[in-house]
């Protein structure tokens, strides 16, 4: 079931979509934006779930404190969690679009019933990115998380360092979010397309560089 999405703040924007792309030239803007981000959402009563590098993760808190973001206490409530990237988007050193999705759908469906009901997640690119050859597979699973985050009650924020991303990982990410986050500020994305047309294309675009195998002589 579609559910009417409730408005979050991003760059001090009201901001309706469920699924945002964040792009960053660094770490003082990332949390410049993710911060209040958190803090709005422990505010309202809702789950903060962060899904960053495992070396990360004492950083990632360090700067959410030095935020104003309530960490510790948050974190033993159970309405913060912070969890590393190979224990969720590559638990055998490997990403997968499908396994990711089943994951993020059974976290989104366990918050609805959950103690707090409403979920944010943020999710940092980076250790996909570092560890595939290519970007299809995020970017499928991309295109399918905007076939999700509608049935849920949920805000979902994808971080990308600019820095790091090739032109084709950009072009995808634009591809895959109606909303992003560029200079500071949200933009609504004329570059946007729709799921099922996107997943199409990356179809198309595998089959074509997938090697040809030679037909046997008989």
């Amino acid at each position: 079931m579609n559910r009417t999405p409730r408005a979050v703040t991003l760059c001090e924007q009201p901001v309706t979509c469920k699924h945002v792309c964040m792009f960053t030239e660094s770490e003082d803007e990332q949390y410049r934006i993710l911060n209040p981000f958190f803090l709005e959402g422990l505010q309202a009563g809702e789950e903060v779930l962060t899904i960053v590098d495992a070396p990360l993760r004492e950083t990632h808190a360090r700067r959410m404190r030095e935020g104003g973001v309530p960490v510790d206490a948050s974190l033993a409530s159970g309405q913060l969690r912070i969890l590393a990237s190979d224990d969720t988007y590559g638990r055998d050193g490997t990403f997968a679009a499908e396994r990711m999705y089943a994951l993020l759908e059974e976290v989104l469906s366990q918050a609805g019933q959950g103690k707090w009901g409403r979920l944010r997640v943020t999710g940092d690119a980076d250790w996909v990115l570092r560890t595939m050859q290519g970007g299809d597979e995020l970017m499928a699973y991309e295109a399918k998380v905007n076939l999700l985050a509608p049935r849920h009650d949920c805000s979902l924020l994808c971080v990308y360092d600019i820095n790091r991303c090739s032109g084709q990982v950009i072009a995808d990410a634009l591809a895959t979010h109606s909303h992003v986050i560029l200079g500071g500020r949200i933009h609504e994305n004329p570059h946007y397309v729709e799921p099922l047309e996107f997943l199409t294309k990356v179809a198309l675009r595998r089959s074509r560089s997938s090697p040809v195998k030679a037909t046997p002589l008989t």
